[in-house]
């Protein structure tokens, strides 16, 4: 690795990006190499239309809001360490790790990723996931393979498993407890160094 991309030095606040997200030096320079494949203007951000060179979201269902995740609201570029504290939140759980000196929950804990994928679907950021917003995530994820009948059923279904205070949506607390025995850690992790 002669390149001059392959140092820790070349990362600002590299050291402080490992502690907070949890990833090891190695990552954190893969992590970069991708950062820098994906910003063709070399203007160290991304924009939305970046994100085309993955394939992975390129052939997602729900890539757009994936992507849109990883931007504020009202920002239109998101920088490399941004990137990273994103990207944690699809690190495996590291168990053995502990986080000294850190308030913060870890990106990559089972709450963390359940917020994030609470976000997903609760695209008015509302604090609720509204059977409408639902209906949008099934359309895309099922697109033309089941009827709109069928949609409006499977909708009406998850709402009425999840929402225990029955206000016709699904708070972050009800999304959680309909989760509790679904591997989310599995589910919502990526290997990075391939």
């Amino acid at each position: 690795m002669g390149s001059s991309s392959s140092s820790l030095n070349n990362i600002p606040n590299a050291q402080e990006l490992i502690q907070e997200t949890g990833f090891s030096a190695a990552h954190l320079l893969r992590l970069h190499e991708r950062f820098e494949f994906l910003d063709k203007d070399q203007k160290g951000e991304l924009r939305p239309q970046d994100f085309a060179a993955v394939r992975e979201l390129a052939m997602n269902p729900i890539g757009d809001r994936i992507v849109a995740a990883f931007f504020s609201p009202g920002k239109e570029t998101v920088d490399f360490p941004t990137f990273v504290q994103v990207l944690a939140h699809f690190r495996p759980t590291d168990t053995n790790r502990t986080r000294e000196g850190t308030q913060r929950e870890p990106a990559n804990s089972r709450t963390s990723k359940l917020k994030f994928a609470f976000q997903l679907y609760d695209q008015d950021r509302d604090g609720k996931i509204s059977r409408a917003e639902l209906l949008q995530v099934l359309r895309a994820m099922m697109g033309m393979q089941v009827t709109e009948e069928q949609l409006q059923s499977i909708a009406d279904r998850a709402i009425q498993e999840a929402d225990l205070d029955k206000d016709d949506a699904i708070s972050f607390d009800e999304f959680k407890k309909s989760l509790e025995k679904v591997d989310i850690d599995h589910k919502m992790s990526i290997r990075f160094l391939r």
